[in-house]
């Protein structure tokens, strides 16, 4: 049966410093169906110009969390996507390469995880240290004449990609939530079975059920994946005989 995904999306704005941007940044969630509006440390009021500037989206304004660091803002994230203005193609120059709206809804279709798109200050966006936390970096193509968007309007163009993406992906043949949670079990038993810290397992676990949230699995790689691990269980076992 081919089922409709759609992600958990929450959109963190990281010290924004207009509040018009953060009303106007609303008013744009709702047009493309998002309500998870996150604001780290802002260093404007949430006032009367962000609800005018809301419109009927004011309700999002209202159920807004604040959070005083990025990491608390995003700590039950799957997957951490960044946004910049500046198109990263040199790898050696820049730790992230960037992909383009477009292909993050592509790459993101059928992704069943919570993803947080991370939106910096208005006049030189995220630092190095927030570019670091994130999976993947999005910029958008624009005219070398005048590069940089206003960031409502580049949230406008990000949030319609994900929005037609979502209306017309369909996912097939992709491994489902139980048997996910099989294999990460599998993968946890293996951790055990080889003598791996005990104080690190949980962690690990963690780590890896993150990595498989954003590769989507197909059933081939699933079945891969299960029996690779418990050839490796039966022999770690088979040793300690």
């Amino acid at each position: 049966m081919l089922v409709c995904q759609m992600p958990s999306v929450a959109v963190v704005l990281v010290r924004p410093q207009t509040e018009g941007n953060v009303g106007a940044i609303a008013r744009v969630m709702m047009n493309f169906g998002l309500a998870d509006l996150r604001i780290v440390s802002p260093e404007c009021e949430i006032g009367l110009d962000a609800r005018r500037r809301a419109m009927h989206a004011d309700e999002i304004l209202q159920n807004a969390k604040l959070y005083s660091s990025l990491d608390e803002a995003v700590s039950a994230s799957d997957m951490i996507v960044g946004t910049s203005g500046v198109s990263t193609v040199n790898e050696k120059k820049f730790s992230r390469i960037t992909i383009t709206p477009r292909e993050l809804a592509d790459k993101i279709g059928g992704f069943e995880g919570t993803i947080s798109i991370l939106f910096g200050q208005e006049d030189f966006g995220l630092d190095k240290e927030a570019i670091l936390k994130c999976d993947i970096l999005v910029t958008i193509p624009t005219s070398e004449e005048y590069p940089i968007m206003n960031i409502s309007h580049a949230a406008s163009v990000i949030f319609y990609e994900l929005f037609v993406q979502g209306a017309e992906i369909w996912r097939s043949e992709s491994a489902e939530d139980m048997e996910l949670a099989h294999l990460v079990g599998r993968f946890e038993h293996m951790l055990t079975a080889s003598g791996y810290p005990k104080h690190k397992i949980r962690k690990t676990t963690v780590m890896f059920r993150r990595i498989l949230g954003r590769a989507i699995l197909s059933k081939w790689e699933y079945h891969t994946f299960m029996g690779t691990f418990k050839a490796a269980i039966r022999k770690i076992e088979k040793e300690r005989e």
